[in-house]
């Protein structure tokens, strides 16, 4: 038989009233819209259309649309009939980013639960009443438990245990406190939440342009590029790379965000030095900051349109040498672009 694998998110059934959850809108009716409550198993709750805006409502579309997922504040709760009623005009801003914040880490928390109990075959809310729902108690949130798993599983799962009966040798009813987590589940545990939580490097990237009109003006410029990947160290290793002159990138890649800034800063800051020997000059453009995946793709893609103008510009449509030469530098050497 497969296990269950719905649940709700907290040991509480219904929320409290006056608290902040997040909800999807089902459907659209005539007095207001049905949704549902994502943190508590996707019971049922109404937003009357008199608690959609502080405003005089000219549009019931333009504040609420079906599928869309957002923070509301809960009125009243009729746990006997399962009536919610909530409202989206009393939530503040305070109480949509605090519940935003929790949400997303339930919803990582509920994510590694529910992949352990699929995977080993058991209920999920059995899963909740031994592990998930004690370390929120403990904790104030099962994912500051999660984090501390990473590192240190013994930690927080040892101290879990439960309440079994057991029938002793005089046939008499004896409870007896076993560990709450078997080998099986807290390894599957610790796999997942290791693969799901471990912290990711941030990139940081500073935009530089740095110029040297001297004799050897290209060598002085290597040195203070060699300078500034000399300021890199293991944990925040700098890399410093031409997009188009006077344009240079540096990057480092690190755990920790205020460090990799000041890291890059110290880069800038040798090769502002060991160029301004030599009467050079290095403007920052843009100060060091955590860039993310698509900043990098436009960055890629900025360098392959530089590369490629250059290479329409230089040499003749049948020189056979223009393969990749960097950035397209004409190839005086081998007479490209000259012809007879």
């Amino acid at each position: 038989m497969a296990p269950n694998l719905e649940c709700r998110m907290y040991e509480a059934k219904y929320p409290e009233v006056d608290m902040a959850v997040m909800i999807q809108v089902k459907n659209i009716a005539d007095m207001g819209a049905y949704v549902s409550l994502l943190e508590y198993n996707n019971i049922e709750g109404m937003i009357l259309f008199s608690e959609l805006s502080r405003r005089r409502i000219r549009s019931v579309s333009s504040l609420i649309k079906v599928g869309r997922i957002e923070p509301v504040m809960v009125l009243r709760v009729d746990k006997e009939k399962g009536y919610i009623d909530l409202s989206k005009r009393r939530v503040s801003e305070e109480d949509i980013q605090a519940c935003e914040e929790r949400y997303n880490k339930s919803k990582l928390v509920h994510s590694i639960m529910r992949h352990v109990a699929e995977t080993l075959n058991i209920d999920l809310e059995e899963l909740y009443i031994h592990i998930g729902w004690p370390l929120y108690r403990k904790y104030g949130h099962a994912f500051e438990a999660f984090k501390i798993i990473v590192t240190d599983p013994d930690t927080v799962l040892s101290t879990l245990t439960r309440e079994v009966k057991e029938v002793g040798p005089d046939g008499q009813e004896v409870t007896k406190v076993v560990p709450a987590v078997s080998e099986e589940v807290k390894d599957s545990l610790v796999k997942n939440i290791r693969r799901r939580m471990t912290p990711q490097p941030l990139k940081i990237r500073a935009d530089i342009e740095m110029k040297c009109f001297q004799f050897d003006g290209v060598l002085h410029i290597k040195e203070a590029m060699h300078k500034a990947e000399a300021a890199g160290n293991d944990d925040c290793p700098v890399k410093i790379k031409l997009v188009a002159p006077p344009l240079y990138v540096l990057t480092t890649q690190t755990l920790d965000k205020e460090q990799g800034i000041l890291v890059l800063n110290n880069a800038i800051a040798s090769c502002t030095e060991a160029i301004e020997q030599h009467k050079g000059k290095l403007v920052v453009k843009e100060a060091a900051r955590a860039v993310s995946e698509r900043d990098d793709k436009l960055l890629a893609e900025h360098m392959a349109k530089l590369r490629q103008d250059n290479e329409e510009v230089s040499g003749d449509e049948d020189s056979e040498e223009e393969e990749d030469t960097g950035m397209g530098e004409v190839d005086v050497d081998n007479g490209a672009g000259i012809t007879d």
